[in-house]
């Protein structure tokens, strides 16, 4: 992310509406509501001629420099809006953002200042539309956002009321004109005169431009008729409105709830101590769907709803990463991601070797243990995170083609620009849910040939084969040495050059390496793992490259409860 793109990101951040974030950029938000009031202020302080006599200089001081601000302010929103929502992305979405509501009030209260420079307009009309700036603070106002989801959930509603209303208006006023046309004809001379004089009824008439009662009986009849219709115009309406606000209000209530559920969950994915190998602090793996019963004192309900409306928890069931030889057994559990794009995450550390995880909607833990070894190792890292068909979940591993997934191009492309830097390095990883028989818990896979570990295949992704094949021996021997794991080379596992993302990649060197899920998914030795897959890495990879290990995963800041938010600031 380039000063510019962090610079629009953070403008972006600065426009929020919410003035409850208790973040400092809400002091912008109350900075724009001081000068929407100024500007309002000097506009009327302007009619009293005695002011303007004294305090012009004052008065145009307040005008230009709040027209000024406004104008950036403006423009700056009109530049960001494709960062609000995608559908104002380019040129045609800019237009579309000026014509929504809030931009509309922005555009006709700041811009036509300009005007009275190229146009004979008075400048005393173009300030009128300055009042229009109040309009504006209905955007931080949780009451009117609340009124306008109560209109909009009962519109349907009110529009069948008001046609109901308005036909039987005019069915009164048609039967009232041939019931007044013989008692007063100078007065009813045409049925137009009874439509205005009864929907006059309705406002009360106050201008008294349907000061034309009805003097037969009949004709009173329709008018009590009217009147009680008067009544209902108001009744109907204001109990829709009534009953969409408390509706409206219920849900936000439960937003509320839920966004607190959230921050619950989030919360318990603190930093926790490997005490018995590594004393590192990482984010858990996973919380069980029983311990966040318990500690949180959620109902399952509360969780299953916090999950849907999350960006970032998802549901897992452990035993779909174990082979049916290990006897799995159903174990719910809710995982926790980092995004910062469309699919998922991507991180630059500016490391020649890229770390991918391509499934990590699907195997979420191997992804834990991907995203570990490239921070403990100073690597980059790229992920998919974001599922785009729930009901079938799909992976980036082995696409047909840069269309067959949601994003699929820009994670490429992420992916491409990271490996692009000279001697560049990009590992997959996967589970591998093999059974007991396997000796082999760690696999490593290139060729495109089972049973063949030879350095010659035409279609592999490895032009270094001399580095890979020092690269496996270091794994091999401290994985076997310090974790009794065994390695092997293309003896279960191997890659389809028709199906294989590498073919999508520049890079000259790409490869798989599949580790057993039950080692990290049940071994209590997952950070040790991480730990030895990145300084086997950097000794072979980038041994002239100075690393530290980040400061958070050495030691917990004292007072300072590491929570998720903290943990993704540190990273973003």
């Amino acid at each position: 992310m380039n000063k510019i793109e962090k610079f629009k990101r953070g403008l972006a951040v600065v426009f929020d509406d919410n003035l409850h974030t208790k973040k400092w950029h809400n002091y912008v938000d109350y900075a724009i509501i001081g000068l929407i009031i100024i500007s309002t202020l000097e506009v009327f302080l302007s009619t009293y001629s005695g002011i303007v006599e004294r305090y012009s200089r004052w008065l145009n001081f307040v005008d230009y420099f709040t027209t000024i601000f406004f104008t950036i302010e403006v423009s700056l929103r009109i530049w960001c809006a494709d960062l609000i929502d995608d559908k104002y992305k380019g040129f045609w979405g800019r237009v579309r953002y000026c014509f929504s509501f809030y931009g509309f009030i922005d555009i006709i209260s700041t811009f036509p200042f300009y005007l009275h420079f190229f146009m004979k307009i008075p400048y005393a009309a173009l300030k009128v539309l300055r009042i229009a700036r109040l309009l504006r603070i209905f955007r931080y106002m949780k009451a009117f956002r609340m009124l306008s989801k109560a209109l909009q959930s009962k519109k349907n509603e009110m529009l069948v009321s008001l046609q109901f209303l308005t036909i039987v208006t005019l069915i009164l006023s048609f039967i009232l004109f041939f019931v007044e046309n013989e008692a007063q004809p100078e007065v009813y001379n045409n049925g137009w005169k009874s439509v205005v004089w009864s929907f006059a009824q309705y406002i009360g008439d106050p201008g008294n431009f349907a000061d034309t009662p009805p003097i037969t009986f009949t004709g009173r009849i329709i008018a009590c008729i009217i009147g009680i219709l008067g009544i209902a115009i108001f009744a109907v309406p204001a109990g829709l409105i009534g009953s969409g606000f408390s509706d409206a209000m219920e849900e936000e209530n439960k937003k509320n709830e839920i966004e607190e559920n959230i921050s619950s969950i989030v919360h318990s994915f603190k930093f926790e101590k490997d005490q018995h190998y590594t004393n590192l602090f990482c984010v858990p793996r996973y919380k069980t769907v029983n311990h966040l019963l318990m500690r949180k004192y959620l109902m399952l309900e509360d969780i299953v709803k916090a999950v849907q409306n999350s960006d970032c928890l998802h549901l897992y069931n452990l035993s779909n990463s174990l082979h049916s030889t290990d006897d799995p057994e159903d174990k719910l559990v809710v995982v926790n991601y980092y995004k910062n794009k469309p699919y998922g995450c991507c991180i630059d550390r500016g490391s020649k070797l890229t770390i991918v995880s391509t499934s990590g909607t699907t195997e979420p833990l191997t992804s834990w243990l991907a995203f570990h070894i490239a921070k403990i190792g100073g690597f980059n890292y790229v992920a998919k995170e974001v599922e785009t068909y729930p009901d079938n979940p799909t992976t980036y591993y082995n696409p047909s083609s840069l269309d067959a997934c949601p994003n699929l191009g820009s994670f490429v492309e992420d992916i491409n620009r990271l490996s692009s830097r000279p001697d560049s390095w990009v590992i997959t990883f996967l589970e591998a849910t093999s059974p007991k028989t396997r000796p082999a818990q760690i696999h490593f896979s290139y060729n495109t040939n089972k049973h063949d570990a030879s350095y010659d295949d035409p279609k592999a992704k490895i032009q270094d084969y001399e580095t890979l094949d020092k690269l496996y021996n270091e794994i091999e021997s401290v994985m076997r040495e310090n974790l009794s794991l065994n390695c092997e080379k293309n003896e279960w596992y191997v890659i389809d050059p028709k199906l294989y993302i590498g073919r999508f990649l520049s890079c000259n060197n790409v490869f798989t390496i599949r580790v057993k899920s039950r080692t990290f998914v049940l071994d209590t030795t997952h950070v040790y793992m991480a730990k030895l897959f990145a300084d086997s890495f950097n000794k072979i990879l980038e041994p002239d490259v100075h690393k530290d290990i980040p400061y958070e995963m050495k030691e917990r800041q004292i007072g300072h409860d590491f929570g998720m938010s903290d943990y993704k600031e540190s990273i973003s």
